[in-house]
């Protein structure tokens, strides 16, 4: 039993090791939703958290608290009120959400307080501050609806935050402002964590909510077919947003979706919209590859496109270096011009620096990568991996299952992101008849 633990706990613990390194250092602001913490999911984010925080990370923890206030509301015989998906914070509802907010915080200092022996929080010493970091002003009056005491973030202070993040500790904010008269504010969870994360330039914006991510066809049931969109650029971010009605509620496809793509616009390169329901969800997103969320991801892909014929020269010159050492099959300019609306490029400033094409087989409902390459100036800075991941967006969009690859010295760089060895028999008819067998090349198969 214990050899069968070993044999899985390093490889894993290997392959998380990259990821610890990276994230060493960098912010990430969290936002969970009162929901998680009403259906009893605290005590073990509290613990995943404070994993995180000690492997480096510094954490601004923002909590909501929907649920709460309206159970406060109910206790009093108030009904909640909502208007343009947001609440009408009467003088009733400020002192349930103060209550609230000072039970909640109570909660989470305590969760982050726990060092049991034998638990995940053992030795562990988590300094939680709180504080009056976030200026708030009123919401006002909209198209005739008074919000009282409903506010919008007016300003955060960032010295004051990360001050307290460079001592070590994490900050923990409840949804609340006051304005420089004094007065108290009820904020929206979402909105905080979107300004706090813009205003630090944060690494990661995380929601941990009851919306298990974005489907890419979002009206569609969810099946095999529709899956999870795991990465989602914030080009099509936006076009899906324009797509569909304004959000009404926090489960509405929009409502989060709208935060990552401002948090994005403002800077945040990465946005995550993750399912509290799943056990260990945080760590699923952060440490593994393929993450358990919607990860919306500003990567500049203006300069990650599809490829036009006059790009053709550019993708020659690129490839060519690999075709005269072997790496690639030579491909002749008639042949990239006759394909090239099969490629996909990456360009920086007007020079391509990596590309790669994708032939379908739709009968077979897969396709072939080919020509992936990645100039030699910017090997080990992700482009090959951000090319691929576009590959199998296009190849998702046209209803494919898998992709294939035939390499010959790249076979480990495709391992490590999900391709396994398979026969050559597997390959289509048609594309077995095209292969040039003295190769020898290895087929490596990835299911999407």
């Amino acid at each position: 039993m214990t050899s069968v633990f070993n044999f899985t706990f390093v490889p894993w613990f290997r392959s998380v090791a990259p990821y610890i390194h990276k994230f060493r250092n960098q912010t990430f602001v969290v936002g969970i939703a009162g929901e998680a913490i009403a259906a009893g999911k605290l005590p073990h984010l509290a613990q995943d958290l404070a994993m995180i925080q000690s492997m480096g990370v510094k954490v601004v923890l923002v909590h909501g608290f929907r649920p709460q206030v309206n159970e406060q509301l109910r206790a009093k015989g108030h009904t909640p009120r909502y208007s343009h998906g947001m609440r009408i914070t009467d003088e009733i509802s400020l002192d349930c959400a103060q209550e609230a907010a000072g039970q909640l915080r109570y909660e989470i200092e305590a969760a982050f307080s726990q060092g049991l022996p034998n638990t995940p929080m053992a030795d562990s010493t988590i300094r939680v501050i709180s504080g009056n970091f976030i200026t708030a002003r009123p919401v006002g009056i909209v198209d005739g609806v008074d919000f009282q005491h409903s506010g919008l973030v007016r300003k955060v202070d960032i010295a004051g935050i990360t001050r307290t993040l460079d001592m070590g500790a994490m900050v923990l904010l409840s949804p609340f402002g006051f304005s420089p008269t004094g007065d108290a504010f009820n904020l929206n969870m979402e909105e905080v964590a979107t300004s706090v994360a813009s205003a630090l330039q944060a690494d990661k914006l995380i929601f941990l909510t009851e919306v298990p991510g974005i489907r890419t066809r979002p009206n569609d049931p969810p099946d095999d077919d529709n899956p999870i969109d795991t990465e989602l650029p914030l080009a099509d971010a936006e076009r899906l947003l324009a797509e569909l009605p304004p959000a009404t509620g926090p489960l509405d496809v929009p409502f989060y979706l709208q935060h990552c793509v401002r948090a994005c616009k403002a800077g945040v390169e990465r946005s995550h919209i993750i399912p509290f329901s799943v056990d260990g969800a945080i760590l699923l997103e952060v440490y593994v590859h393929d993450g358990i969320g919607t990860m919306v991801v500003d990567e500049k892909l203006e300069s990650l496109r599809e490829a036009v014929v006059d790009d053709v020269g550019g993708i020659v010159q690129l490839i060519e270096p690999f075709e005269r050492d072997g790496t690639l099959v030579k491909r002749s300019r008639t042949e990239i011009e006759r394909d090239v609306g099969n490629y996909t490029i990456l360009e920086h400033d007007g020079v391509i620096f990596a590309c790669a094409a994708l032939y379908p087989y739709p009968e077979a409902k897969t396709a072939e990568m080919a020509a992936l390459t990645v100039s030699p100036e910017v090997q080990g800075q992700g482009d090959g991996e951000r090319v691929l991941k576009r590959i199998e967006q296009r190849a998702r969009a046209a209803g494919l299952e898998s992709i294939f690859v035939l390499t010959t010295r790249t076979m480990h760089w495709f391992i490590k992101r999900g391709f396994v060895q398979v026969e050559p028999d597997w390959l289509p008819e048609a594309r077995k008849r095209k292969t040039n067998w003295d190769r020898r090349s290895q087929v490596l198969l990835k299911r999407l």
